[in-house]
């Protein structure tokens, strides 16, 4: 099957919602187990969501505020993430972050499962990359660090990156100005962990292409800017100043043709060389990520400009955050949405941020005086 590709269109059909990220995070992140809420905006009033019951004191105020700004979603809410229910709604298909081993227990797809864990290995994306002739950086990959020998080390140009294999959230990932420091680095490691070795991009910015596979077809949902601090992802911006999806396609297409469900995305690199712009890809996120959930909420209110950032809070509860005067107006597409709005409870939100790049810029400012 060879997969077409089309823009912005999204698929039909009923959903049962579990969004937990528990089973596909980085420990010890406080407030990740409250991260199902964010799912609840890219809903429909005719799908199921699964939440952790922690959510259910901020309900009342979320409901109010997606009702004001015309957002809908579904109010059948399941106050629990268990994944048993997966299975047990006729007509309902799952829409989960991350489809691994628990996920396929109670949805048996067997090469679903097989093609996320493969690709969500970067060894084995690199492997796939130089297979499809996909421009990647230089990148090394070992069975474990103690495979590092002094011949590597030679080969690899300083600064590079020091990897996990498999890593969410940019832990696992150092990087090291030199030998001394990727020395340390090695030490980080058990034997028998899987890392790789990566030259450093020197990179002007990074982009976060997102594909949604719809019966079998893969779909290009959404190109954005990522807003990153270091490795780790803080927020994006739409629309990206490049959409280099001719990188990533080819890579896209496989991944269907072996299974791939749901969304998926890729992480490229935007890097100025004496021939013109080159567009490495870093790795594959084979399941929702960070941008998705502001992409869907911007798409079904048709907001073509955006940011979507966390943003640190005082507040605890979201009946105590002013959104008055700068809340989303659908006639004037421009202001603030909640997008993961359970986070509250331990002092941070996701707020999606509509209008021109100057507007965002003002609201930003608006917003960190009024969550303070």
């Amino acid at each position: 099957m060879s997969a077409a590709l089309a823009h912005n269109y999204l698929p039909a059909g009923k959903y049962i919602l579990n969004h937990d990220i528990m089973s596909a995070t980085a420990e010890g992140v406080v407030g990740n187990h409250l991260y199902s809420g964010r799912a609840l905006g890219m809903s429909e009033p005719w799908d199921i969501i699964q939440l952790h019951p922690d959510l259910q004191s901020q309900w009342p105020a979320i409901s109010d505020h997606y009702r004001r700004i015309g957002l809908t979603h579904t109010q059948n809410v399941i106050w629990h993430l268990g994944l048993r229910e997966l299975g047990a709604h006729i007509g309902y298909q799952p829409s989960v972050f991350y489809f691994g081993p628990r996920e396929c227990t109670f949805w048996g797809d067997h090469e679903w499962l097989e093609t996320v864990e493969y690709i969500n290995s970067k060894n084995n994306f690199m492997a796939l990359a130089e297979e499809l002739g996909v421009d990647v950086p230089g990148t090394l990959c070992f069975d474990s660090v103690t495979d590092i020998d002094a011949g590597a080390v030679r080969e690899m140009a300083f600064p590079c990156y020091l990897k996990a294999a498999v890593s969410v959230s940019g832990v696992g990932i150092y990087r090291c100005e030199d030998e001394a420091a990727l020395t340390n680095a090695m030490g980080r490691f058990a034997e028998g962990v899987p890392v790789q070795l990566q030259e450093e991009v020197v990179a002007d910015r990074f982009l976060n292409l997102q594909y949604r596979v719809i019966d079998n077809t893969v779909v290009r949902l959404a190109a954005s800017e990522q807003l990153l601090d270091g490795p780790v992802h803080q927020g994006n911006r739409v629309p990206a100043r490049h959409t280099p999806w001719a990188a990533v396609d080819v890579m896209a297409e496989w991944l269907v043709d072996h299974g791939m469900k749901g969304i998926f995305a890729f992480d490229v690199a935007v890097a100025q060389t004496d021939t013109g712009l080159r567009f490495p890809v870093i790795e594959c996120n084979p399941r929702y990520n960070g941008a998705t959930y502001p992409t869907m909420i911007a798409q079904k209110l048709d907001i073509p400009e955006w940011s979507a950032m966390y943003m640190p809070t005082r507040r605890r509860t979201l009946s105590d955050v002013d959104l008055d005067g700068i809340e989303f107006n659908s006639r004037t597409g421009e202001g603030a949405i909640i997008v993961n709005w359970g986070t509250v409870l331990t002092g941070k939100l996701m707020i999606l941020m509509a209008g021109s790049p100057e507007f965002q810029e003002a609201l930003a400012v608006e917003l960190d005086a009024r969550l303070c």
